[in-house]
């Protein structure tokens, strides 16, 4: 039986209504780390610490569509809550018009600025051809990728997870036969692993794009708009979070690449890309719980439902406290067997990637709360404060985090930089949902 934005979720209706979201975002996750994966194994770390190297960069192109997508989703709910359809549908329909126009500017701007910024980075003459080759194949399937964060969210939204979740695992499976065929049977290099990639998008952003541009019998549909100045505006500054926390991570990657580069020189880099690459999956639970139950809080804030705020926001935080203890355990004990799914063949390198891993796994602890309460604020449409931990935890935190630390304990400080910064969020995190708490209901 489908689940209803409207209905009292219990402990047991919330896990199955976010589920789908979690499993959505964790494959999404599995399916980006693939690359990663046969391009150490099969290209070399150089390649892959190419890869790498420009992947922020790429990154910060992208993250418009989280920003509308989770900014959008959470207005649209609001709006569906507030018992105006039309409204929502007009809304939604104005930000996917708005997202793919975009995406075709900064596709063609980021293939015009793709060397020198490859260049700024850090890239040597070894890395430079494969940076560039890798970006500008990434680049053309851009839209979709978007387009693919997007409906992630709007999805859940229209209650139908299930389709969100579908559609991720074809998209999954098409990126990893297609690395397989490219990578390991082809030889094609990065390069291959760059097409893998932006056919997979394709997959998808274009089937949910086909499924709302048709009758549905979901509560969103894409079709006639109007410009809604101010809605437009409203979701951009409720996703501002969103926006932030991905513009952040990937600048905060670039100094973390710096740094790196300074201390280790590619290696660092490749070490860096290995827990990146776990990161995404195990971040990804917390982010896939945060996106499916955003739209609930969303509407029961419209609705004006408080004693259901209260009852969603003391289940999510028991809820993430579970998985929090559970993650944390579980990347300490597999540190060792994750890296060397990446660095079977680089031993000099294998054992400095375990240490570095069991450092920053216990980031795990902290970092469910802060993208909780971020994506609780966006859902309560108050953009500021869900910008404000977004910010802090993924730029100003870690920022002087891994300016400092470095300093003091050399690269050890590199890879602790992420715990000491969201251990910072987490106060801050706790000190907005404190003090918000009247202004919103869920005291």
């Amino acid at each position: 039986m489908r689940i209803q934005l409207s209905e009292h979720f219990t402990y047991r209706k919330l896990l199955r209504f976010t589920l789908p979201s979690v499993i959505m975002m964790v494959c999404t996750s599995i399916y980006g780390v693939v690359d990663g994966v046969f391009v150490s194994n099969f290209v070399g770390s150089d390649a892959f610490a190419a890869v790498n190297l420009i992947m922020p960069f790429l990154m910060v192109l992208g993250a418009v569509g989280f920003m509308l997508g989770t900014g959008g989703s959470a207005l649209v709910a609001y709006t569906l809550g507030a018992d105006n359809e039309k409204r929502a549908n007009e809304i939604f329909s104005l930000l996917i018009y708005v997202l793919i126009g975009l995406g075709a500017v900064f596709t063609i701007g980021g293939i015009a600025f793709l060397t020198p910024m490859s260049r700024l980075l850090g890239a040597d003459d070894t890395m430079l051809p494969v940076c560039v080759s890798y970006g500008r194949i990434v680049l053309l399937g851009l839209i979709p990728y978007m387009l693919q964060n997007t409906f992630q969210s709007f999805l859940v939204t229209a209650e139908r997870p299930q389709l969100g979740l579908y559609v991720t695992i074809a998209a999954g499976v098409t990126n990893i036969a297609l690395d397989a065929l490219f990578v390991a049977v082809l030889q094609w290099g990065a390069e291959g692993a760059a097409l893998a990639t932006i056919l997979s998008q394709f997959v998808g952003g274009v089937i949910p794009l086909v499924y709302f541009l048709r009758p549905n019998s979901s509560k969103l549909r894409l079709g006639r708009t109007a410009f809604h100045g101010r809605a437009l505006l409203k979701a951009c500054a409720n996703g501002s979070s969103e926006f932030m926390t991905n513009i952040s991570m990937s600048v905060v990657n670039m100094l973390y690449n710096w740094q790196l580069m300074r201390l280790m020189g590619s290696g660092g880099v490749a070490v860096y890309g290995v827990i990146m690459y776990v990161n995404f999956i195990f971040i990804a639970i917390f982010l896939g719980y945060s996106m499916g139950s955003a739209p609930i809080v969303g509407y029961h804030y419209g609705a004006g439902n408080r004693a259901e705020l209260r009852g969603l926001l003391r289940k999510s935080l028991c809820i993430i406290t579970v998985m929090s203890v559970m993650l944390t355990a579980a990347a300490l004990l597999l540190a060792r067997p994750l890296s060397l799914i990446f660095m079977s063949k680089e031993p000099t390198l294998l054992p400095v990637t375990i240490r570095a891993f069991s450092i920053y796994s216990l980031s795990f602890l902290m970092v469910g709360y802060n993208i909780y309460a971020s994506s609780f604020f966006t859902a309560l449409n108050d953009g500021f404060i869900s910008a404000l931990i977004s910010f802090a935890r993924t730029l100003v935190f870690q920022v002087a985090a891994v300016t400092v630390l470095p300093v003091l304990w050399d690269i050890d400080g590199v890879w602790a930089a992420v715990v000491a910064a969201e251990t910072l969020a987490l106060l801050l995190s706790a000190a907005c949902l404190v003090g918000k708490r009247k202004k919103y209901g869920y005291a």
